[in-house]
């Protein structure tokens, strides 16, 4: 059952109303009245006292890296070419997150370029050491490795420390007891590649102070923990040292439905490390394809110790609601550590991860104001100094084209387009359920048929529906319903659907995008608050990673634009 926010008519009309009397709108701009997104899913069930809902971060959150600092964790996400880009949170408890930052949050700190969505930057590491925070990244196909300082997780963290001397990607950071410092990542092996996917982990002595590599490299694993079966794409390697031995994790076996993670163990931090005849220590890749309610594609771990000793890993794993399609993304979830004859295992062969799981042994923190887990409501009325930390945009802005003003967001209406690989006018949130709604009430004037504004689902430039007041044939607004679904559409989609407005230019219209796993239905209402469908049952698989590719999950957002300013 789709978890919908319930506004009684008089309220709904009040609203309307609120909004037709806000201020005048600037020519050339739309403002957006406020914003709610509601969702569930078929797995939100009351949990028993002392449990914990996985995933403890829905949506798109990806590549999850979780460090300790006394009774304090944080947690940092991949975001690839979304702005503000890596987003850094803090937990008590490990199952309570609050987003406290994003790590890369101005223009200048990096250049996003033109580069598709699924680029930028990939899996964050943070750790700390001696009151300094450190973000290891890799921009790609935008400068290469490199990594970020704060005092305060908050920020504001520094500009980029370029590391030009490591290839690849996945860089991760380790201090030793010694005080040395280690990068670790994934990067090409050494000779030439004997099969699609063969990668290697290497490692190399980091100078804090001089903040450069020191020091010859070398490979600590190549391939994978067998070789002999040709193990494909091993990747987001850390290093802890537990009881005087050197742990390395990996995942293995690609992102997708064959993803895993596996752990080696050494004496020396260098090498050589010899794997877990248990390995994987994590995968779901042993399980049933058409068991219910599935979780999969899980690796990607990170593992930290409480202060009670236990072992907890976080990771990404993916709840799809067909074939291998997901709309949200790759998300964060966890799980406890068990150690087993000196080795810490995730999960057992063959056993799938639940959805309810007992809580760590922790005093229990405060619940986040906008929540990550769950079944929830949140509303955005747009009222404050800022937008909240998990508003995204595509790219880096190069200049301010929104404001908060009035209760409102204003949208300057520009020419980017959003399948034109620029940087439009739209400032987004994670869908975060199988089941969601997102409504907006917006006011805009368009002046011709290419003008629109509204709200959109969109996975990338080339995937994404659009639902806008637009400029009809007759010179009045009308509200159209746009689909592109491939490269080969139009930049701004196909129209699927449309109907004329029967109120004035810059009169509120409110929008509402629902999805209901594969399938998204569109609505419209004026001033009589009663909602019309304007199309039902459209194919939302479009908006799946498995059709759109890439490694993002599906976004909401509000969107303006204008074919001449």
């Amino acid at each position: 059952m789709l978890l919908r926010l319930a506004l009684a008519p008089a309220l709904t009309l009040s609203l309307l109303a609120g909004a037709a009397q806000a201020a005048p709108l600037a020519p050339g701009t739309a403002a957006f009245d406020a914003f709610t997104y509601s969702g569930e899913d078929p797995t939100d069930a009351p949990l028993a006292p002392g449990q914990y809902a996985n995933p403890i971060l829905k949506g798109f959150y990806p590549d999850p890296s979780v460090t300790q600092v006394g009774d304090d964790y944080y947690l940092v996400n991949s975001t690839f070419a979304w702005f503000p880009g890596i987003p850094v949170f803090h937990s008590k408890d490990l199952v309570n997150w609050t987003q406290i930052g994003n790590a890369i949050d101005r223009p200048g700190q990096l250049d996003f370029k033109r580069l598709a969505m699924s680029r930028a930057v990939f899996a964050p590491a943070i750790t700390e050491h001696a009151g300094v925070f450190y973000i290891l990244n890799t921009c790609v196909d935008c400068g290469g490795n490199f990594l970020v300082t704060a005092r305060d997780p908050k920020g504001p963290w520094s500009d980029p420390v370029w590391l030009p001397q490591i290839d690849g990607i996945d860089t991760s950071l380790f201090f030793d007891d010694d005080g040395r410092a280690w990068i670790v990542n994934n990067g090409p092996p050494q000779g030439a590649s004997r099969y699609d996917g063969h990668r290697a982990i290497w490692i190399q002595e980091y100078d804090p102070k001089a903040g450069k590599m020191v020091g010859p490299r070398s490979v600590l694993v190549d391939g994978g923990v067998d070789p002999s079966t040709k193990p494909i794409w091993i990747e987001g390697p850390h290093i802890q040292k537990v009881d005087g031995r050197y742990y390395l994790t990996a995942a293995e076996g690609g992102t997708a439905e064959g993803h895993s993670q596996v752990v080696l163990r050494a004496d020396t931090v260098t090498g050589p490390y010899a794997p877990y005849a248990g390995n994987p220590i994590l995968t779901q890749r042993d399980l049933p394809r058409d068991r219910a309610h599935p979780i999969t594609s899980a690796g990607h771990a990170d593992l930290v110790q409480t202060g009670d000793g236990q072992w907890w890993a976080t990771f990404l794993a993916v709840r799809p609601y067909g074939d291998d399609a997901y709309n949200t993304g790759r998300e964060t979830f966890l799980l406890p550590v068990e150690w087993k004859d000196g080795w810490p295992v995730i999960l057992p062969p063959r056993t799938a991860i639940p959805y309810a799981a007992a809580r760590p042994n922790l005093p229990a923190g405060p619940a986040p104001r906008t929540p990550t887990s769950g079944a929830f409501t949140v509303r955005e009325t747009f009222d404050g100094q800022a937008l909240g930390l998990d508003w995204m945009t595509m790219r880096i802005p190069t200049g301010r084209w929104w404001e908060l003003k009035d209760g409102s967001l204003v949208l300057k209406a520009r020419l980017d387009r959003l399948g034109g690989f620029e940087q439009p006018s739209i400032w987004a949130r994670r869908q975060q359920h199988l089941n969601a709604s997102a409504e907006t009430t917006v006011r805009f004037a368009p002046k011709g048929d290419g003008d629109r504004a509204g709200i959109v689902a969109l996975q990338n430039d080339e995937f994404f529906y659009a639902l806008t007041v637009a400029g009809g044939a007759d010179g009045r607004p009308e509200v159209r319903l746009e689909k592109r679904a491939g490269p080969k559409d139009p930049v701004d989609g196909v129209v699927v659907a449309r109907a004329p407005l029967d109120v004035a230019a810059g009169a509120p219209v409110r929008l509402r995008i629902e999805a209901r796993g594969g399938l998204y239905d569109f609505a419209y209402a004026t001033r009589d608050g009663a909602w019309t469908s304007l199309a039902r049952d459209q194919d939302g698989t479009i908006l799946s990673t498995k059709v759109a590719g890439g490694f993002v999950g599906t976004m909401l957002g509000l969107y303006a634009r204008a074919d001449e300013r």
